[in-house]
């Protein structure tokens, strides 16, 4: 074998090797047939803040389960319309509201019994929603953790969370 003949061997070998190594290399690319979700926070449907009609007939609807009548609609709307903080005032409306004897709040004993059916209820009654899996579990773990916390306190702050000045 003559050295010309010997380089076109290596030559064809290096060639062969190249593409074997070159077919090799290839990256497996995996599909996965996911549809793309976009994820949004709950209450991020409720973006029109309610009036202060609204808030007040809803409020007292979810505290005394009937409806409001005009007399006290009306008194309610100008005790809030002469306060200049929109808050306080909400917060005064709320407080009058729990200290009514015909308020309807369960007892503290319903709530520590069935304290899941509890929060679901509540969600229900003031979000208008099931609350997530991750609110249910810090209220339960809220509630457990807390013997002096009474059904006032959670709607209280239900009342005035921000979600339910939203709609």
């Amino acid at each position: 074998m003559n050295m010309q003949d010997l380089s076109k061997l290596f030559y064809k070998l290096g060639i062969i090797f190249l593409m074997f190594f070159l077919a090799s290399c290839q990256k497996d690319f995996y599909v996965y047939e996911i549809d793309d979700q976009t994820i949004l926070p709950v209450n991020s449907q409720k973006i029109k803040p309610k009036s202060i009609t609204q808030y007040i007939s809803i409020l007292y609807t979810n505290f005394f389960q009937k409806a409001i009548s005009p007399n006290s609609m009306l008194s309610a709307q100008k005790a809030i319309e002469s306060i200049g903080d929109k808050q306080v005032a909400f917060d005064i409306l709320l407080s009058k509201y729990m200290n009514d004897p015909k308020v309807i709040i369960p007892s503290k004993e319903e709530m520590l019994k069935d304290p899941e059916a509890f929060i679901r209820a509540t969600y229900k009654r003031f979000l208008v929603r099931e609350p997530t899996e991750a609110e249910l579990n810090w209220m339960l773990n809220y509630i457990s953790s807390r013997p002096n916390v009474t059904p006032e306190h959670f709607y209280f702050a239900f009342g005035t969370c921000n979600e339910h000045f939203h709609y």
